[in-house]
């Protein structure tokens, strides 16, 4: 029974297959979106995603990449990516405690559907294109992370999760090299493993699992080898290591994202209370 993704996020990769695929080219504007997104540069990163839309306006990735960029922005907004949001099991597994912002909730639907619709007319032309079938999963995978923790619907949520995973493997399946996409399988490991028992029950029963262990071992992976998503795996594992009292891998996450980003305040925040965390408890 395989596992499933969800926390999210959300953000994506150049995944082309070597089979016919233009596995060797370049997406520039794509790559700079992204490195934007993680300095918190965010109308920087739209700005390229759109000039990769307009040069390519079949290539699914430039819209799900826009709207990556919309819940990036949202969740850096509502604190889900620190310690103060994922150390609290109430906010981690329940939501926020608000809603989010109407404007990026539409812009976020409306470029997330106009990437799935291209993902899945490429792959009803071709059932092995890893570029769309890259995208569709993590479509899905974001709008299971945008029902589960903005709009707190987990029904909603672990359906579309169940999408994203089949997309995930079977994208896995045609190349097993693409490490960004176990970030989405690692997260929804690590974050159904977390959940009380009773609720992991009622889940296993319908076909779903998780297993914390294995989601961090996932999410090890792609913050050791992903591209695009590789600083989204590398926060995701350091605030997963923290919950679980692995000090030292959070703060060698941490300190690979100072080291990349080193005006980006939210990394060294994080890696500030964790090494305050550590002194107070004796630490190393």
């Amino acid at each position: 029974m395989m596992r499933i993704p969800a926390l999210f996020l959300t953000a994506l990769i150049l995944l082309l297959t070597k089979e016919g695929h233009s596995w060797d080219r370049p997406k520039p504007q794509i790559e700079r979106g992204f490195n934007l997104l993680y300095e918190l540069k965010f109308e920087q990163a739209r700005s390229q995603f759109t000039d990769w839309q307009h040069g390519n306006p079949m290539d699914p990735l430039g819209y799900v990449a826009m709207a990556a960029g919309y819940l990036f922005e949202e969740f850096y907004l509502q604190h889900v990516l620190t310690s103060e949001f994922f150390l609290d099991d109430d906010r981690l597994l329940g939501g926020i405690g608000g809603k989010p912002d109407k404007g990026r909730e539409m812009n976020f639907r409306v470029a997330n559907q106009k990437g799935r619709e291209l993902a899945t007319k490429a792959l009803s032309e071709n059932p092995r294109d890893a570029d769309a079938l890259f995208a569709l999963s993590i479509s899905t995978g974001m709008e299971a992370d945008f029902a589960a923790i903005l709009e707190k619907r987990q029904r909603k949520s672990i359906s579309l999760i169940r999408d994203a995973e089949r997309d995930a493997n079977r994208l896995l399946e045609l190349d097993p090299d693409q490490a960004d996409a176990w970030l989405s399988l690692g997260a929804a490991n690590y974050i159904i493993g977390s959940l009380p028992m009773y609720k992991r029950v009622v889940l296993w029963f319908g076909g779903i699992g998780g297993d914390k262990r294995l989601g961090m071992e996932q999410l090890q992976i792609a913050a050791e080898k992903g591209h695009y998503l590789k600083p989204f795996a590398q926060i995701f594992l350091a605030l997963a290591a923290m919950r679980e009292k692995r000090d030292d891998v959070a703060r060698d996450q941490l300190r690979h994202l100072v080291s990349q980003f080193p005006e980006t305040p939210l990394y060294r925040a994080e890696l500030a209370h964790l090494e305050s965390r550590s002194t107070n408890f004796g630490g190393k």
